[in-house]
């Protein structure tokens, strides 16, 4: 099933339009979507595609051929390009011609076998291509190779796209399109878990419970998420077992580089370069406090970005020698609903997050919102640790909506309120003119009467998120 992508579709859309050479990069975690991105793309379009295997350059360039054999309607066995060179500039020949669009994927297992195709097609770029109306899309997994091979400064190829796109995981609202027989608190549970991967929802039985799905696709060895996540470490780095004690770390609390580097005996000079590449997968990402220079503040908190490894490396990894042994039932019998609230609580945060952001694309914020984050920090009435959990900023006016995200059955809603109150002058230099209280379930009629007397008090369920 392909859903959204609607403004990677037109920005790919806008660029075939205006005619001439065109060169796409599309590039992203593996299983993201970037073939189904394409396929959506040239469904209409007259589309040379090929897709690189992990074999020797010679087959490589021999599947080529045959690709431009059939795709030319020419005999294949009349086909058989001696170099890569002669191939492609076989295309720059028929792309004067005619216009077509040609999809090379897996564009790094050709480059892993052939280290000059980047220069090879520079060349072609520069002399013969850029004179054509051929639309060229480079697609790949390997992020790494993809942006030092093709997008680095370093790379032949370096200033010669015409667009580039590194696809993300599909947010909320299009992971429940993705499962539309589900109900929103199931939805963001399922979201929570699994993430935003098309592949992975394709997985999810949404005929069964989420726990049913959990034991299937993690806690059983046949499962397909049971390895998923360090099988993708394997692929993409060269010491896969240290980058999975980093993620074992943050996972289980260790959110400052200190804490980290004493968790897993990483030397505390060598691991931020774990960090930073692990932050270029979209894996981790680090945050400092609203307000704060990412580069240069010191308060850096370092969190799990992408669900299933959040979810695998806290409750599957510590479980594996159970699961190995077939008890995969009784460890995921562990994971009670207590546990599994809290791990979802960490994540809903994020989906309040997201909500904001997206309200605020939509212009349907009272304020013009630039930025939208988080703050911790020394609160100086109570002297001691406070934070906010969300924070959206009109940073022209120095305006602030606050936001408090309680994935709770029950609280206190009037010292949530009360809470918030408090804060409105906190972060320095800012004022908090607009207070968010974001819950799992609908608040009670009487803060649901004081958000309709107030005009700067708002309170929004999870139920209310999924409306859009």
């Amino acid at each position: 099933m392909f859903v959204g992508r609607k403004r990677e579709l037109t920005a790919l859309q806008t660029r075939y339009d205006r005619g001439g050479f065109q060169f796409a990069v599309v590039y992203g975690r593996r299983r993201v979507g970037k073939t189904s991105l394409l396929n959506a793309f040239t469904q209409d379009k007259r589309t040379l595609f090929f897709t690189a295997l992990e074999q020797s350059d010679h087959d490589n360039l021999r599947d080529f051929s045959a690709a431009i054999a059939r795709f030319f309607q020419l005999p294949e066995d009349m086909v058989s390009f001696p170099s890569w060179t002669s191939a492609i500039d076989y295309l720059a020949e028929r792309a004067q011609q005619e216009r077509f669009v040609l999809v090379f994927d897996e564009f790094p297992y050709a480059v892993k076998r052939n280290e000059s195709l980047p220069s090879i097609l520079q060349v072609a770029i520069d002399h013969k291509l850029k004179h054509t109306n051929l639309f060229l899309a480079l697609c790949g997994s390997n992020q790494g190779l993809m942006e030092s091979r093709v997008l680095g400064k370093k790379s032949p190829l370096y200033g010669r796209r015409t667009i580039q796109i590194k696809l993300q995981q599909l947010g909320y609202l299009e992971v429940r399109e993705m499962l539309p027989n589900v109900e929103p608190q199931d939805a963001f549970r399922y979201y929570g878990c699994f993430g935003g991967v098309p592949y992975y929802l394709e997985l999810i039985d949404s005929a069964t419970s989420l726990r049913e799905n959990l034991s299937s696709l993690y806690f059983d060895p046949a499962g397909f998420l049971y390895d998923e996540p360090f099988g993708l470490l394997r692929q993409e780095l060269s010491e896969p077992a240290l980058y999975s004690s980093v993620l074992r770390a943050i996972a289980g609390g260790a959110n400052r580089q200190k804490e980290i580097a004493d968790r897993t005996g990483i030397s505390a000079t060598t691991l931020p370069s774990y960090l930073r590449t692990l932050e270029n997968l979209s894996i981790v990402e680090r945050t400092v406090p609203f307000g704060k220079n990412a580069r240069t503040s010191k308060r850096g908190l370092y969190r799990i970005r992408d669900a299933c490894y959040d979810f695998w490396f806290r409750f599957v990894m510590p479980a594996t020698s159970s699961i190995e042994a077939g008890l995969g039932g009784a460890a995921l019998a562990q994971l009670d609903d207590s546990r599994l609230d809290e791990y979802l609580g960490r994540r809903f945060e994020r989906l309040c997050a997201e909500w904001l952001t997206r309200q605020a694309i939509a212009e349907k914020l009272p304020l013009p919102v630039t930025n939208v984050g988080s703050w911790w920090g020394t609160n100086p009435r109570k002297r001691a640790q406070d934070d906010i959990d969300v924070i959206a900023a009109d940073e022209g006016h120095k305006r602030l909506i606050i936001g408090e995200c309680k994935y709770r059955e029950s609280f206190d809603e009037s010292a949530e309120i009360a809470d918030l109150e408090s804060k409105r002058d906190l972060v320095p230099g800012h004022h908090a003119e607009h207070l968010y209280l974001f819950t799992k379930y609908p608040v009670s009629e009487g803060t649901a009467r004081k958000c309709l007397e107030r005009t700067d008090l708002h309170a929004v369920s999870l139920n209310e998120m999924y409306e859009g």
